[in-house]
């Protein structure tokens, strides 16, 4: 039997499967709860490798170069030897350049270091580039993404209050959004990559999609609680639960075409090109829209239900959710009960609860029980085709 997406998608969204997100939801915070400690643990232990950019120093790049050999051994000799310096970053940039990066050097030393450097790589002195970056300008570029940062929260935490018109969709929106952050900066620190300006636009970058996605699932918890409210017939957290189901496939699609173009940049960048701003700006892209479209799916609607579960709107809608399937089930067994002893049976539709006529008669409760849960057409008989019997046709 072949496994088709689209079949899986089209039952998730009707109802005919179900995945249970918000029953397990304690199981899902556990599994973000060891993301979060890994990725707070690598902050603390190992912390984020700071690009010049934002530590300030010195920095050399040797064009022209082989660099299939034990470049980074031989850079960090020639350095040594010129000055006994310590902390010494080497990097490959392309196919033929080396970069250098260290601690402030003074003008003398810096001659002296780009001298070493051609020598031990075999390349003319103008080959070899020196400069210095002041760590003030870091520092300003750090600020302004912080403030941005703040802005982006209180500006979301508004209109998100407005548009959903609850609070608690704005508060487990932000929950989500913070869980993606924490664990997306973590595991770039674990990998030990270098934080560049590039990295800190991704980052704002893996907030807005994380965000996009979550408003989507959201919009559709609204309608289906909406709904549940003006019917009873499910309580909020089985409409809440619906809603993620409805909207998984379209999660994971558009998460796997988000993701492969960036991959294929992240395979080329660290294959071929070495660090630079399109390995920084892939890595983090490609950990933050997984890890957003994860919380948007199992953590964004399950920290909602619970946010919610001691409202007093929520708590009357699950005990009418609750008296209404009990006589649903025992509604429709009837129905299907009295259609296998081929009594006439009907499932009436009225508003909020079914009743069910069975030869004529209220259905009881002993009558049978269903498999299906679906309503039975007023002339279903017993018998493989379940057609109403038609007289027999006259003799000529």
């Amino acid at each position: 039997m072949s496994f088709s997406f689209a079949a899986l998608g089209n039952d998730l969204y009707t109802g005919a499967r179900s995945v249970p997100v918000v029953q397990k939801r304690n199981r899902f915070y556990l599994v973000s709860g060891l993301l979060v400690a890994i990725a707070v643990i690598g902050l603390v232990v190992q912390g984020l490798n700071l690009g010049l950019e934002f530590r300030g120093g010195s920095e050399f790049r040797v064009s022209g170069t082989q660099t299939t050999g034990d470049y980074e051994q031989t850079a960090r000799d020639a350095v040594g030897a010129a000055e006994d310096q310590r902390g010494v970053n080497v990097t490959r940039v392309g196919n033929d350049t080396v970069r250098v990066q260290t601690e402030r050097l003074s003008q003398a030393d810096s001659q002296e270091v780009r001298g070493a450097l051609a020598d031990a790589f075999g390349v003319p002195d103008a080959n070899v580039s020196g400069t210095f970056i002041g760590p003030s300008w870091g520092a300003s570029v750090s600020q302004q993404a912080l403030r941005a940062l703040v802005i982006f929260i209180l500006a979301v935490a508004l209109t998100l209050s407005i548009y959903f018109r609850n609070w608690r969709m704005a508060a487990a929106a932000l929950i989500a959004t913070v869980h993606d952050m924490v664990i997306t900066v973590g595991i770039y620190a674990l990998s030990g990559f270098e934080v560049s300006p590039a990295t800190m636009i991704g980052f704002l970058t893996v907030l807005g999609y994380s965000l996009y996605d979550t408003v989507v699932v959201f919009d559709k918890v609204r309608e289906n609680t909406t709904e549940a409210f003006a019917n009873g017939r499910m309580s909020f957290a089985q409409a809440a639960n619906l809603a993620v189901n409805q909207t998984m496939v379209r999660s994971i699609n558009t998460t796997v075409i988000g993701v492969l173009p960036i991959v294929a940049v992240l395979v080329v960048g660290a294959l071929f090109l070495g660090p630079g701003v399109l390995l920084d700006l892939s890595l983090v892209l490609v950990v933050g829209i997984v890890i957003g479209a994860y919380s948007s799916i199992f953590i964004a609607t399950p920290v909602l239900v619970s946010l919610r579960r001691n409202d007093p709107k929520v708590v009357e809608l699950g005990k009418r959710a609750e008296r209404h399937q009990a006589r649903k089930a025992k509604d429709v067994g009837a129905a299907t009960g009295a259609a296998h002893r081929g009594e006439p049976a009907e499932v009436v539709e009225t508003g909020e609860d079914d009743a069910v006529v069975v030869g004529g008669r209220p259905a009881e409760s002993g009558d049978s029980a269903t498999l299906t849960g679906r309503a039975v057409h007023k002339y279903a008989q017993s018998g493989p085709r379940n057609q109403p019997r038609r007289p027999p046709k006259s003799k000529r």
